[in-house]
Order: structure tokens, then C-alpha cells, then sequence
């Protein structure tokens, strides 16, 4: 089969390697769109993942296909069906698992490989984040429910039911994700992007009001402007850098809460008014990846309609074409999602 193969850094090549042999508790599906994600251009960037993936290795993680071949011990699933599949599964026995907080499983089971013809879903991701599409979604639709359960799980991480007011710094895929679903909650949505496009965008998934961070002007006294001077209940981090970590904290009311959920790069120092904390009692988060009970809800939210590829993925670009399309997605951060069609 075709696949692309992540050697290091800024390095992937389209290669034609043997077609993953599955075990009794497996399933081979064959890939019928593979999205594009951050994460995926952070680790070409850097050419590793520490969690995630160590080259020479298959790469890509966000895939929704057809099922070829079921191995011995499999049961709920057939081949022909459609289906989609998250990136990883928890173990369920670990300190963590037991105590509901399955994302940092202490043995999590990451998959990669969806830049390819085929690939293997172990049976542990089969059992616990493997599901059928429904037939009226399409596998780019489907193939959303990975990134938007981080954002689930991020936003559930921010009480949104005791918020009124939402800003969101980063209107990439995940920021106007967060936009879309804090909308959808009826909450009033301020975002901060840095290009006109990514403003507009968010302005049609639901936000009130848009500021442009390029723009001269401190932008957090502009979010308390709009909120009379009082700041927002929920301030969300999408980017990844030190400076909008410090304008995220400056931006939410006394009492409110910022998720860091934008991952700064390895090491990267962040300096915090302690003061402002302290006296304005400030909660601070930080919200890595997913579980198996946002991956299903995930998977019901865009089946509903609230989240499809329409306003996500805008190009189709064969496998081929991989390498140009991540070193386009390096150019500048915010690109939408590129659908890989092996």
C-alpha cells in the first residue's frame, strides 16, 4: 500500500509499504479521508512527538474508512461497514481510569497511520473508540470527532454552565470549534483572531463580536470594553505561546476561569501577574485530549449537524501531495483543515 512515513523533522516520505497484518482482537480499515490537524504539523515541524510518535514511523491520526478485514475475536463489527475511529484508548485499570481521568492514562494506547491506504485499529481502540458512521454523514464529517471531543472535553472543563460570556484567542479549526460549540450553548462569544478570514469565519459560526489581534491596540482592555469593564467568565487560550497565555489571564472578570488548552512549545516560560491571580481568584486550566465519552458524544454532536466539514476542511488533496500540503499549513498558523484522499 501507499502510506507516508514521518523520518524526523520537516521530513515525510510517500513510500509503498506491506498493508498492516491485524491480531484476533483487530480491524484493518481501508482510509477514505484523513484530515489534516496542529498536531500533525507541530510534529512534522519538530519531527517527533514525546507521546504520540517516534520516527521512522506512519503518521496522521484523524481517518474515517471502510472495514476490510475483522480479526478471529472480533464480534460488533463487519466488514463493508463504515466507521470511524479516535486515536487512541485508555486502559481502564490505571490510577487515572479509575478515577474518571482517562486522558492521562497511564498506559494510553496511541494509533497512527491514517496518511495511508490502510491501517490497523488495535482491538483496544475497536472495543472502546471505534463506531459506525451514520449514513447520512460523509467520512470527512465523521472524521472530525477526534479534534472536536478535545474540545468538548476543554469546554466541559470550564464549567460553561455557570458562564455567560466566552472569548476564544485562536480562530484556527480548534478555536472556531470552541466558537461554534460555545454558540451553540447560547453563550455570548468574543473572538480574537489575526487575520480578517479567520474573523469572518468565526462570525458565521456564532460569534458576537470579532477583534483582530494585529490590530495596535491592548486587547484585553478591549474584551473588558465590550463586557463593561467587568472581562468574560471564560477566557480560552487556543494558539500555544506565552503572550496569549498572558492576554487570556487579563481578559476574564474576577472569579473567572482561563484554559490554557493551546500547548506552548517544550520548556517555553510563561510569566503570570500573581497578583492578579491571587486577588482577582483567577482558576487556571489546562485541558489535553480526549476520552471515550467525548468521542461518542462528539460523534453525536456532528451528527446532529451542529459541526460538519463544510466550515472545516476547505480542500481535497491526494496522498501524493502530502509533503507540499504540510509545508503549506507551516506558512502561517489558522489554516483550515485538508482532507488527504489516499
Amino acid at each position: 500500500m501507499t502510506a507516508a512515513v514521518l523520518y524526523g523533522k520537516e521530513s515525510v516520505q510517500i513510500e509503498t509499504v506491506a498493508v498492516p497484518e491485524i491480531g484476533p482482537d483487530d480491524v484493518l480499515v481501508r482510509v477514505r479521508a484523513a484530515l489534516t490537524c496542529g498536531t500533525d504539523v507541530k510534529v512534522f515541524k519538530r519531527g517527533y512527538h514525546a507521546r504520540m510518535i517516534v520516527p521512522p514511523a506512519l503518521f496522521g491520526h484523524e481517518l474515517a474508512g471502510d472495514v476490510v478485514s475483522v480479526g478471529s475475536s472480533v464480534r460488533d463489527v463487519k466488514v463493508g461497514q463504515r466507521v470511524v475511529s479516535a486515536n487512541s484508548a485508555p486502559c481502564g485499570r490505571c490510577f487515572y481510569c479509575q478515577r474518571d481521568r482517562e486522558n492521562l492514562c497511564e498506559d494510553l494506547l496511541f494509533n497512527n497511520g491514517a496518511y495511508a491506504e490502510y491501517i490497523r485499529i488495535p482491538g483496544r481502540i475497536v472495543r472502546k473508540n471505534l463506531y459506525a458512521i451514520p449514513d447520512h454523514l460523509t467520512y470527512q464529517d465523521a472524521a472530525l470527532i477526534e479534534p472536536l471531543a478535545c474540545v468538548m472535553r476543554g469546554l466541559d472543563d470550564c464549567d460553561p454552565n455557570r458562564a455567560e460570556t466566552v472569548a476564544v484567542i485562536g480562530l484556527g479549526p480548534i478555536g472556531l470549534m470552541f466558537v461554534r460549540l460555545a454558540k451553540v450553548m447560547g453563550k455570548r462569544v468574543i473572538a480574537l483572531g489575526r487575520r480578517q478570514s479567520q474573523l469572518d469565519r468565526a462570525a458565521r459560526m456564532g460569534a458576537t463580536e470579532v477583534l483582530n489581534t494585529s490590530d495596535a491596540i491592548d486587547h484585553a482592555e478591549a474584551v473588558r470594553d465590550l463586557t463593561g469593564g467587568r472581562g468574560v467568565d471564560i477566557a480560552i487560550e487556543a494558539v500555544g505561546t506565552p503572550d496569549t497565555w498572558q492576554l487570556a489571564v487579563r481578559m476574564v472578570r474576577r472569579g473567572g476561569l482561563v484554559n490554557f488548552f493551546g500547548g506552548c512549545p517544550s520548556n517555553a516560560p510563561v510569566n503570570l501577574d500573581t497578583t492578579l491571580l491571587h486577588y482577582n481568584e483567577i482558576t487556571c486550566k489546562a485541558s489535553f485530549h480526549h476520552t471515550p465519552g467525548f468521542i461518542k458524544k462528539a460523534l453525536d454532536v456532528v451528527s446532529r449537524g451542529y459541526v460538519t466539514a463544510r466550515d472545516f476542511v476547505n480542500r481535497e488533496e491526494p496522498l501524493t501531495n502530502l509533503l507540499e500540503v504540510m509545508r503549506h499549513l507551516m506558512s502561517h498558523n489558522g489554516h483550515l483543515k485538508t482532507a488527504i484522499i489516499p
